[in-house]
Parts: structure tokens; C-alpha cells; sequence
């Protein structure tokens, strides 16, 4: 009985065992195209993006296993290179192409309108032509916004609120990375106007330009600095925090990253939650929902930063309802 027992047991699993090769076989490796609209070397950046592989493989989509990731990177300024990625990626037919930013979501629907492409950081997506609304996108894009326009207004007015004397506001931003440039002006130059200062939009095209614009601000006292959102300010970041520092001129940024780097002030939501949320949203075009379906999200939550040591070395006293606002102080 024990020996015909074995060999039934044998046969049935000798039996399972190509039943289970062939699900396997018949489960496809499926395929992620990123474009990353930065420098490879940029490590801000590189957090973001293993940010995104993370949260896919707490998923369950594992490298080399059931997905295969084809990252391209390239700085939105260098047009040619990163058209070219551009045109590898969406020649390559992945399930769903992840571009994180305005500039890149704007390049792979350039060449393709049929591949699902997942957003992280646009800022205007309506306004960009990339969906038709918000609550339901329609077509093959759908993602996550960074802030909402009026934020262009709150950091003049927090710029304000640490530095009272200032009167005169220079907002950097590059035409390239920012062709919604305007969604932040228009705000900042509405509240500039209710506060008496003078609201100065200062483009910077290229990383040569930063040093005069900067010092142009420095020329007359009570000077002050916005930075806009960008790929270009964002892979400047050292620099425009070092001529800031360098000329005295209290700045303003949109992320933490600025703020732990020695700028002044930074408010805004976290890009790194954004990178996560939208490898959610690629687990869930992979699984097979309709990216048209998929509503655009904005953030949730906006933290402000406060570096205490830069303050000092301005010569500000940061006053105490800013303290009791700020979710991170650092010293």
C-alpha cells in the first residue's frame, strides 16, 4: 500500500511539474521605460529613482524576474540627447513608460500616444495638453502633480515674513525646464504687488547666466531670490545656493533638498513621495487598469524647512510664528 501510495504521489507530481513550467513560461516579463530628465551623477535624483525601483519591488515586481527596467538619463537642456532617449524608449514598446517630469512626460508623448505613461512631478498637466481633466485624465497618460499654483504667491510671502526689508524679488527659472513658467508667476507678481515689492521674472538659460543674474539682485539692497521648480534649478542647486550665500540674498526654494544643501527656506510637498505614489500607479497599469481611469492626484501634505544656521549668517531673526509653522528646523 505504502509503495503504490509513492508512486501515485510521484506520478501526480511528476504531473504537476510541467503544468507549472508552462504557467511560468506563459507569465511574460513585462517592461518599464524610464526617462529621467536629469543628470545621471545627480544624486538627488538617484534617490528619486531608487525610490521608484523600491516601492515596485515592494509590489512584487523584482528586476530580472517579472520586469525589466530600461532607465535612460539626460538632462532636459541637452534637447538632442534626451529627444533621443525619448525615441529609444517608446521604439522599445514597454508596457508603461515612467517620465517623471513636465519636459519628459511632454518628449514620450511626442512619440507615442498609445504606450501608458505614468507622471510624477508635472505641474500643469491640463494646461501642458497632457489630459484632459484631472479627475479623469482619457488617453494614455496619467501621474501626479507637484504643487498647485498659488504656492508661486506663499513663497514670496514667507520670503517676506523671514526678511521684512526685502523689496525686490528676482524668481529664477529655465525657459526650457519651465515652460509652465507662467503657472507660478502669475501668483507671485499678484502678491508682489499687495506687498509693495517689486517682482522681477529673471529666466536663466544656461548654467553661465546664474552668476550675473544672481549678482544683479545684489547690486541694490534688499534683494531676495525665489528658485522655480525645474529640472535645471534642481541640478543647479549647489551653485544657486552658494551665489545666494555669497552675495547675502535670503532665497527661497521648493523642496528639503535646498534647505539640508544651506539655502534659507524651502516649502513644497516631498518629490520623493510623488516617485513612490506613481510606481504605484505603474504596478497598477502593468496589472492592467486603464491609465485614461487613473485620476491625477496632487499632493496632500506641503512642508516648510527652515535653515537656522543660514538665517544667522544673513543676519535674520527668524520670528516666532515662522518657528511655530516650520515642520523641520535645522541648526
Amino acid at each position: 500500500m505504502r509503495r503504490r501510495e509513492f508512486l501515485t504521489l510521484a506520478g501526480g507530481a511528476a504531473l504537476a511539474w510541467p503544468i507549472v513550467a508552462v504557467a511560468q513560461k506563459e507569465d511574460p516579463i513585462r517592461r518599464v521605460g524610464v526617462l529621467m530628465a536629469y543628470t545621471q551623477s545627480d544624486p538627488v535624483a538617484q534617490s528619486w529613482h531608487a525610490a521608484f525601483q523600491e516601492e515596485l519591488r515592494k509590489l512584487g515586481w523584482s528586476e530580472g524576474r517579472n520586469v525589466r527596467i530600461a532607465t535612460r538619463w539626460a538632462l532636459d537642456t541637452d534637447a538632442a540627447l534626451i529627444k533621443r532617449h525619448a525615441q529609444e524608449l517608446a521604439a522599445l514598446k514597454p508596457d508603461v513608460i515612467f517620465a517623471p517630469n513636465t519636459a519628459a512626460t511632454a518628449l514620450i508623448l511626442q512619440q507615442t500616444r498609445s504606450i501608458p505613461v505614468v507622471f510624477a512631478t508635472v505641474i500643469d498637466p491640463i494646461g501642458s495638453g497632457f489630459v484632459a481633466s484631472l479627475p479623469q485624465p482619457g488617453g494614455n497618460v496619467t501621474g501626479f502633480t507637484f504643487v498647485e499654483p498659488t504656492i508661486g504667491g506663499k513663497w514670496l510671502e514667507l520670503l517676506k515674513e523671514i526678511a521684512p526689508r526685502v523689496a525686490r524679488v528676482a524668481f529664477l527659472y529655465n525657459p526650457p525646464s519651465a515652460p509652465y513658467a507662467d503657472y507660478y508667476l502669475n501668483p507671485f507678481k499678484a502678491v508682489a504687488a499687495s506687498l509693495g515689492v517689486e517682482a522681477i521674472a529673471a529666466p536663466v538659460h544656461d548654467a553661465s547666466e546664474l552668476e550675473a543674474v544672481v549678482a544683479a539682485q545684489a547690486r541694490a539692497p534688499n534683494g531676495g531670490l525665489i528658485a522655480m521648480p525645474d529640472a535645471f534649478m534642481n541640478a543647479h542647486g549647489m551653485e544657486i545656493i552658494s551665489l545666494a550665500a555669497r552675495h547675502g540674498l535670503p532665497a527661497v526654494y521648493s523642496n528639503r533638498f535646498f534647505t539640508q544643501s544651506g539655502g534659507l527656506l524651502s516649502y513644497g510637498s516631498e518629490v520623493i513621495d510623488n516617485y513612490r505614489s506613481a510606481a504605484n500607479y505603474v504596478h497598477l497599469i502593468l496589472r492592467g487598469t486603464n491609465p485614461g481611469r487613473l485620476p491625477i492626484q496632487a499632493p496632500a501634505t506641503f512642508k516648510l524647512i527652515a535653515n537656522l544656521n543660514t538665517a544667522k549668517a544673513l543676519g535674520l531673526d527668524v520670528p516666532p510664528s515662522l518657528l511655530a509653522l516650520a515642520d523641520e528646523l535645522i541648526e
